[in-house]
């Protein structure tokens, strides 16, 4: 890629993920390589099934055992969920010193930051620090301010209506 930029999926609605996985799909079809490292997320998903089909050209690495909500976590489970994160964060930084990619996707990175897991400045830096030719994308609620400014394009999803306000769960296929 002749010059690669860094977009950020965020707000509260739905579809931060997907449009990623869209953007990254549509950089497959014109030849790149696509990485996906997915942080917080250890449930299996219905987009995990059509991308491991689209394998070597598009991969998805996830680094976590199953856990639960963090609000739900004793000390130690967050200390180990820490780690793992930082093994993911740790191969991030590889695969970016190695040119192992054409466009990464960081799914779920705001979490992360938002959570305390990696520091927002840790993150900065390796997106400034970027080969020019890879394409960074980050998806998550609650993008702070610093990640902001160094994007290139951020896109807002807004929640408008979401029907768990109606008491319907999240459904297969649709959410997961």
């Amino acid at each position: 890629m002749e010059k690669g930029l860094i977009q950020v999926y965020t707000g509260d609605g739905k579809g931060k993920t997907t449009a990623a996985i869209g953007q990254g799909i549509r950089a497959l079809g014109r030849g790149y390589t696509v990485y996906m490292v997915q942080f917080l997320k250890s449930q299996d998903t219905g987009e995990l099934k059509v991308l491991e089909k689209l394998e070597p050209g598009f991969k998805v690495f996830r680094f976590e055992k199953k856990h639960g909500f963090i609000f739900n976590m004793d000390e130690n489970e967050i200390a180990e969920l820490k780690n793992e994160v930082k093994a993911a964060f740790d191969f991030v930084k590889t695969v970016l010193q190695n040119n192992e990619c054409d466009i990464l996707i960081l799914d779920e990175i705001m979490a992360v930051m938002g959570n305390g897991l990696i520091d927002i400045d840790d993150v900065a830096d390796v997106l400034r620090n970027k080969p020019s030719g890879v394409e960074i994308i980050l998806t998550g609620r609650n993008a702070p301010d610093r990640i902001l400014e160094l994007a290139d394009y951020v896109s807002c999803n807004m929640c408008e209506k979401h029907p768990f306000e109606e008491g319907i769960g999240a459904r297969k296929g649709i959410e997961y």
